[in-house]
Parts: C-alpha cells; structure tokens; sequence
C-alpha cells in the first residue's frame, strides 16, 4: 500500500541524463517511489532541475513539491542553437551538455556519502547514458545503484545486442539501421565512457509494461544478457488523467471539436524541421481538409533559458487559411492532456518513447514520422508489433505533401484508420489495467519497493 508516512529509513537519489525526455521520465518515477513515503533527491545542474519543473508534463504539483531538488555544481558548457537547416536529425549541439554531466560525479559523490550517514541504504537511481557518475557508489558499503531504462524493451534489445556484437534473435531489429546511423558520433563514443558505472548497478528499472513488451523483456532478462542482473518492468508511468493547472487554451479550443476528428502534430524537443520540411507539413495539413493542432518549435538549447528559440517560417498565408481548422502552437504545448482530450483522434509523431508512451495509455493512434536515435525502432514497433500507428515514410525517405495529406486522412477517416485506433483503445485498456493496483506494472513497482526496502545488502 501506498504510505503517507515518511520512511526515513532508506534514500533516493535520481540521476536523470540532461535531455527533456530523460528529464520528464525520471520526474515520473522520482514521484511514483516519493508515493511510497520514501525521500527522494532529484540530482543535477540548476538549469536542468529547473527545466523539468518547469515543463513538468501531466503530474500533481503537489506530488512535484515533495521531490527534493538537488542542485549540484556543473562545468559550464556551450549553449549552442541548433543547425537551422539540418542534414541530420541527431541534436549532436547538444552534447557539450552531455559532456559536462561527466563532472557531476564529484558532487554526487559527496550528496551520496552525506545522505549515507543519515539512512540506513542509499538507492542511486541513474539514468545508463550517464551511468559513470554515479561510480562513488562503489566505496559507500550501505548504497546500491540501479539503471533506469527511458527506451522500450524492443529497442533496448537492439542497442544491447548490437553494442555486444551478438546476434540479435529479433529479425525485425536485424533489418534495421544500426544506431551508429541514427545517433552521432561522439554520443557513440560517450555511451562507450559509462561502461564502468553500469557495471556497478544491482537491477534495471524499464518503463514498460509486461502486458504489452512480455516477450521482449524476456529476452532481456535471458542468463546470457542479465547475468544476475534484476529488473523491474513498471511503465508506462504516465497518469491515465494528467492533471494541468491552470487549464491550457488549447484545450478550451478542443472543447469545440467533434470527437476524434483533430490529428496533433509534435515532433518533440530534440527535432529541428528544415525549412522544406515545415513547408511540406503545411502543405500536407491544409490539403487534408481535417483539423489539427501543430506544435511548431525550434528543437531546444542545452539551456532552455538561454535567450529566445528562433521562431520558424511558416508559407505565406498559411496561418490565415487554415484558420477555422487549425492551430499552431509555438510555445511549449501540454502533450499528455491534448492526447487525454476524446477531441483528439491520432498524432503525428517522432516516436520518441515518452510520446509512444502517453500515446499508448491514452489510446491514440500514431502517424509515425521517426527522426533520430531509438525513433526508427520505436516507429516499427508501433506500427507493425502493436500495429496501432502507420509511417508517414519508410526510414530514410524524403517526406512529401502527399505523405502527410496520406497519412492524416488514412489514420483520421478511413476504415484502416477506425481499425487502427479501435486497437489503440484495447492497448490503452491493457496498459491501465497493467498500472492500477494488482497490474502486472502495479505488481513490479511495488517488488521493486520491496525490494530496495529490505532489511539486508
């Protein structure tokens, strides 16, 4: 049972990786252990931790207000704009960010050790992009560390197998890109520096759910992948009814819509648009005749707050036309509460996996449009394992007006699309079930607790 008393006896620290969708997700879990009365440290630069508070996506203030933010010092880092017309997705000015995370460790070392005099156990939750700062870990005889995997089982499944150099048994994932195509470089080279620190944890947390990710978390809980690794699958964590105070004005105009008749169109924080593509998306919106709300945003800085975002063009007269049908927000939209609204119909999406996620619980069917990193496998495994999402491409073509106008009409008022979206809605129906009390995800979250509570090391 969920505990309103304070459990002084152990202590939390997150250690969340220094981008949006790290960020949020780690935020959901920091609440979710903080339910079970246990203190929780959210570790990390004062302008990450402000960030997350900032955009803090579908939870309860009151929930956020318990979490004790801890702001750690950090090596100063570039704030680069992003490429304005980019030959890749991957948002690689990004990485000075990354790169100075690495100096957190000496700060988190002494957090951990100061935390450690006062509890009985210390649980270092970190997040495996940046699992070597947490390596202090190793020399405090009463902490334990765990990874928290932001990725799906399916994708991690190709990431593991692949950074191994072992034969992948999924077919599916052998025929995709190898992540050295869909992510930089240099964070290649990155993910190779956390080695040591991941191989200090005692357990995996996953945000998915057994219901819907079973046979693919079993292969990653195989002898020869986990060794004696545990894991803990307790996704997806965000709320079935996200709560937003104030209410948002994208939301009283939804109000006005039939239900499911508007396609939302977001391509999350880390994806700059060219110029061709935002003209192709205004092309392909209007020609559809539907209704649609569109996120339009410059992919974010390292520092959000760091001077103002460039403002994207849109065609000539776009705006006007579309008007009595269409709305595009340039400012930070409530993803989790547009997908809750029975207004909204599909999303056209980048497949990063918090948004399949807050797709998938809220039953709304996805136009996959994949950009970088996990994307390209997220996308496949919406489309073609749950099957409740179609491509707007195939991986590595150039989108079209006619992609878009296709993929908003087939998903919002077709037969194949009424399909689709009636198996979205059973996957949402699973998926809660998975999370209420009892649920397979319930079930996991609660052993997990158990298990980082026990009286042992």
């Amino acid at each position: 049972m969920m505990g309103s008393l304070q459990d002084d006896s152990i202590s939390v620290i997150m250690v969340p990786f220094p981008a949006q969708g790290h960020l949020n997700q780690m935020l959901q879990l920091s609440c979710l252990i903080s339910s079970f009365g246990i203190p929780v440290h959210y570790a990390g630069s004062p302008v990450f931790n402000r960030q997350v508070r900032l955009r803090v996506n579908a939870l309860n203030p009151t929930d956020v207000q318990k979490i004790n933010f801890q702001d750690l010092s950090f090596s100063a880092f570039a704030s680069l704009p992003p490429v304005p017309d980019p030959s890749t997705k991957f948002p690689g000015h990004l990485q000075p960010a990354w790169d100075a995370a690495m100096s957190m460790a000496g700060p988190l070392g002494d957090l951990m050790r100061s935390l450690a005099l006062k509890h009985r156990r210390v649980i270092v939750i970190h997040d495996p992009l940046i699992a070597s700062v947490v390596k202090d870990v190793a020399t405090i005889p009463n902490a334990e560390s765990y990874a928290f995997i932001c990725i799906s089982a399916f994708c991690q499944i190709k990431f593991l197998f692949e950074l191994l150099g072992i034969f992948c048994p999924v077919q599916r994932l052998r025929e995709l890109p190898p992540i050295s195509d869909t992510i930089s470089r240099e964070l290649y080279s990155f993910i190779g520096l956390q080695d040591e620190g991941m191989a200090l944890r005692s357990g995996d947390i996953i945000n998915t759910s057994r219901s819907i990710e079973g046979p693919f978390l079993d292969i990653l809980e195989s002898k020869e992948i986990a060794g004696d690794v545990k894991s803990w699958a307790i996704g997806p964590m965000i709320p079935t009814k996200p709560s937003l105070n104030p209410r948002h004005q994208i939301l009283d105009w939804l109000d006005k819509q039939s239900p499911k008749s508007v396609i939302f169109v977001s391509f999350g924080t880390t994806t700059s648009l060219t110029n061709h593509e935002v003209q192709v998306v205004a092309e392909g919106l209007e020609r559809s005749g539907h209704k649609f709300i569109w996120v339009l945003r410059e992919a974010d800085k390292s520092n959000v707050f760091d001077g103002e975002a460039r403002r994207i063009e849109l065609p000539a007269g776009f705006e006007e036309r579309v008007k009595e049908r269409g709305v595009v927000v340039r400012e930070w939209a409530p993803q989790p509460e547009i997908l809750a609204h029975p207004s909204t119909g599909g999303f056209m999406s980048h497949c990063g996996w918090n948004s399949c996620n807050e797709s998938i619980k809220m039953g709304v069917p996805i136009a996959a449009w994949p950009m970088h990193s996990d994307q390209p496998t997220n996308a496949v495994f919406v489309t073609e394992v749950l099957r409740v999402g179609l491509p707007v491409r195939k991986w590595g073509e150039v989108v079209t007006a006619e992609m878009v106008d296709d993929a908003v009409r087939r998903l919002i008022a077709s037969e194949e699309g009424d399909e689709i979206r009636k198996r979205a809605e059973e996957m949402a129906a699973v998926v809660h079930g998975a999370t209420e009390p009892g649920g397979a995800s319930r079930l996991e979250l609660d052993a997990f607790i158990a298990h980082i509570k026990r009286l042992h090391l």
